[in-house]
């Protein structure tokens, strides 16, 4: 887990994606990255190279109704996203 407070960068910087991949010791398309903002989460994880999932419930469901980027996967509950968290890798 990366807190923006402990990189001393913040989201939707990309330093933030690529200082996390450094921790995880891990390639952008090998990590799905799970936000419910678009704009701060969702698009940048997805120009970051993530696999960007929009978990779409809260406020920031209705404040942000358009697209996400293609290749998202959208879900409206944590327990949704167990169950399908398999496709960010078709």
């Amino acid at each position: 887990m990366a807190m923006s407070g402990e990189l001393g960068v913040y989201k939707p910087a990309p330093e933030f994606f690529s200082r996390a991949l450094e921790l995880l010791r891990a390639r952008p398309a090998d990590v799905a990255y799970v936000g419910d903002r678009l704009d701060n989460d969702v698009r940048p994880a997805a120009a970051a190279g993530l696999r960007p999932v929009w978990l779409r419930r809260g406020p920031w469901a209705l404040i942000q109704a358009e697209a996400p980027p293609a290749g998202t996967l959208v879900v409206d509950s944590l327990t949704e996203l167990a169950e399908r968290i398999g496709e960010c890798w078709p």
